[in-house]
């Protein structure tokens, strides 16, 4: 069965001004009734194992697994020690997935920059992922790839890197809003590869568009290619996050639970 969890990307601005803590994101998810957190890492206070256990005993008592862990990366930065920043930003996320029990980590392919082409881009993300895999298979996480725009703004170029990298240790984070025109068919295209997915109300497409996502049009390609994971929700409308993610999740529990 398909589970509905939530991001604490959704309540971003409450956790940047100290309004609410990963403890209280914690119970929130719980007070709600999802079936798991996603704990994106930006805000951590800090990542000593004491706290990343507080963490991982207070979602274990409220029987919230953790999905996943997200951090933020670009490998498509030309200077190759910036880079080498990246991968080892993607081995300390290794280690706290683990610490947290979180199966997979999030990362960002990256930006293109001006007067880099796309080919040499590209080998730089596949050569930095390929060499954090083996780290990855040694301490029980994937890393999920987002499509997140830039070098993973068409499935094509997502499905290029991870059957390059060619590791079942790496997978990819659907998220279901990032894709532009034809949404559904790059949504279609990711479904085998995804591992964890990001459930976005709506979806910003070409020449300023948005688009609300047809859920019973996602649960019936999800089923059909057996996915069977979780539905993180991510939540980026412009509705206070404490309305609107309980809405948005009883849409879901509706459609997907119902």
């Amino acid at each position: 069965m398909i589970k509905i969890g939530c991001a604490a990307y959704s309540y971003r601005d409450y956790l940047k001004d100290g309004r609410m803590k990963y403890e209280d994101f914690i119970e929130e998810a719980y007070r709600i009734g999802l079936d798991g957190v996603e704990l994106t890492l930006y805000w951590l206070p800090s990542k000593e194992k004491s706290y990343l256990r507080t963490l991982k005993r207070l979602s274990a008592i409220r029987g919230l697994p953790i999905s996943c862990v997200g951090i933020s990366t670009n490998f498509c930065d030309p200077n190759p020690s910036e880079r080498e920043k990246n991968v080892k930003a993607v081995k300390e996320g290794i280690e706290i997935a683990r610490e947290l029990g979180a199966p997979c980590l999030r990362v960002f392919g990256g930006y293109v920059s001006e007067g880099v082409h796309v080919d040499d881009a590209m080998k730089w993300v596949v050569e930095s992922i390929k060499s954090c895999v083996n780290y990855a298979e040694e301490n029980g996480v994937i890393i999920a790839i987002e499509n997140h725009g830039g070098i993973t703004s068409r499935a094509s170029d997502v499905i290029k890197i991870v059957e390059e990298v060619n590791s079942q240790w790496f997978k990819v984070n659907l998220d279901l809003g990032n894709y532009r025109e034809p949404l559904y068919e790059e949504i279609s295209k990711t479904i085998p590869y995804a591992v964890h997915i990001h459930a976005k109300v709506s979806a910003h497409l070409d020449k300023g568009k948005r688009e609300v996502i047809d859920y019973e049009w996602i649960k019936k390609a999800l089923l059909s290619k057996g996915y069977n994971g979780f539905l993180s929700i991510e939540y980026e409308e412009e509705e206070d996050p404490k309305i609107g993610v309980p809405r948005f999740a009883r849409h879901l529990f509706n459609i997907f639970c119902g």
